[in-house]
């Protein structure tokens, strides 16, 4: 049996995780998670998994849950993110939390041996180098939650990254992959929620609208596979039935296809190397889908993509800058606060205002992304 932490149990990922455990009680048991202000949802999970130490975002609510729960370990903020993270009896941590702050927890909880299941993205393009550096200094498997980097892992099992050609990342095109500039001058928050093929959070279905997302998982695949940006394309597959392929110097490729349900690739981070039955789970049927189609990625219509390729090579602290000025802009279209093409505007700006930092350590991270946030909120006031 697996012991699991879970960090950001009442998000997206987070619940269709449990679902995972709730549906495998022989194989799984949750025994540490966090969680932010979804105190219903909290006290439901608590409930019904009993894990032995929970952590929330504010010290009133953690309070709250001591006064119900007094013979679990309940802690709160970033102390207790991270102490839900290291937990002893941890085996492996999956990080769901989304944003920058995931960073911290996946860093001690490497140091502290725990395997990681990795859907938290904004972790390897705020200090790639680090994470990667650490993990391999203490030999902890990453394993890759999201869809198409899991695809690209499962493409490249058995076979040496020697052979590599390029990686091939889909993307679905998000929720206005048919409008056009001029369209998108007028779209509300509730349009850009709208995704096509995948339920998910509001922030990753923003920046799926954007393309950001793709390039966030374009740096992301950069430090996970070891491959250059020159060797990883993105291609607009709009069905989302590819999750993404691996081209290989002799002209062959693997690809990994399946139903779009997260279930698939969070399951099998942790279950591997095993694969475990997916319970209700969706067959693929080609003959009923009967076409994909593929299209080429159009910088111009998707600036975002281009400034994460961008800020990619670059290095250094630059991909900090591109994550923290997204996230802001991010919320301030949720927010209601600035229009939907202010969001790359914005994150342009930052980008061209920051004075770029060679090889940043941790403490220069999160200096440079406080700097950033600061930065875009002045220019949305």
């Amino acid at each position: 049996m697996k012991l699991i932490g879970l960090l950001g149990a009442t998000g997206s990922i987070g619940t269709q995780t449990l679902d995972i455990i709730r549906n495998n009680p022989e194989y799984y048991k949750l025994v540490s998670m966090s969680s932010g202000r979804n105190i219903d949802l909290t006290r439901k999970i608590i409930t019904e998994f009993k894990p032995q130490f929970v952590s929330v975002q504010e010290k009133a609510h953690c309070e709250q849950l001591k006064s119900e729960f007094p013979h679990i370990t309940i802690s709160y903020g970033n102390d207790g993110l991270i102490d839900a993270a290291v937990h002893s009896k941890v085996d492996i941590v999956i990080n769901a939390v989304m944003g920058s702050v995931g960073l911290e927890p996946t860093l001690m909880a490497i140091e502290a041996g725990k395997t990681i299941g990795l859907a938290n993205k904004e972790t390897l393009v705020t200090a790639g180098h680090i994470v990667m550096d650490v993990a391999k200094q203490k030999q902890v498997p990453i394993i890759p939650v999201d869809s198409e980097h899991s695809a690209i892992f499962q493409c490249l099992n058995g076979e040496s990254k020697g052979n590599v050609s390029r990686l091939i990342l889909t993307a679905s095109g998000g929720s206005f992959r048919d409008l056009t500039r001029e369209e998108l001058r007028e779209v509300t928050v509730e349009q850009a929620l709208a995704h096509p093929n995948w339920s998910m959070g509001s922030k990753i279905t923003i920046d799926s609208a954007t393309m950001m997302n793709k390039g966030l998982e374009v740096i992301e695949a950069y430090w996970l596979f070891g491959i250059a940006y020159d060797q990883i394309d993105v291609i607009q597959h709009r069905e989302s039935i590819i999750h993404s392929m691996v081209e290989y110097h002799d002209s062959s490729v693997i690809a990994q296809l399946g139903s779009p349900d997260m279930r698939v690739p969070i399951q099998y981070a942790l279950s591997y190397p095993e694969r475990l039955p997916l319970q209700n789970g969706e067959s693929l049927d080609l003959v009923k889908i009967g076409k994909l189609h593929f299209e080429e990625m159009d910088t111009e219509r998707f600036p975002c993509l281009r400034f994460a390729y961008e800020a990619g090579k670059i290095g250094g602290s630059m991909p900090t800058v591109l994550n923290a000025a997204n996230e802001v802009a991010v919320n301030q279209f949720l927010n209601g606060k600035i229009s939907f093409l202010m969001i790359e505007t914005l994150i342009e700006k930052a980008l061209t205002h920051h004075q770029h930092i060679k090889n940043p350590d941790l403490l220069t991270i999160r200096e440079v992304d406080t700097e950033t946030r600061n930065y875009v909120h002045s220019l949305s006031l």
